[in-house]
């Protein structure tokens, strides 16, 4: 059996790995990729805190439709709609 790597979907190939490995020999910029730092960006100056919420598959439903019609992620919507309730 032949297995071939993918990323999101995409063979990688002979070619790409070599280059990855090449520059990881040549090495990295450590204070540099301090710098840019890991993970999603901030929405704000403290670290955002994650919040299980369970819904049912209606109520998913609705909520991926609504962020759908209006291009938005699921927490952009849910985060408009606690903002639209504290109001």
């Amino acid at each position: 059996m032949n297995a071939r790597e993918t990323i999101n979907g995409a063979a990688v190939t002979e070619e790409q790995i070599a280059a990855w490995a090449a520059e990881a020999e040549a090495g990295y910029d450590v204070p540099e990729l301090k710098r840019r730092g890991r993970g999603r960006p901030g929405r704000g100056a403290e670290p955002s805190q994650v919040v299980a919420l369970r819904l049912t598959a209606a109520e998913l439903a609705e909520l991926d439709a609504r962020a759908a019609r209006e291009g938005k992620s699921r927490s952009e919507v849910i985060r408009e709609a606690l903002a639209a309730s504290a109001a």
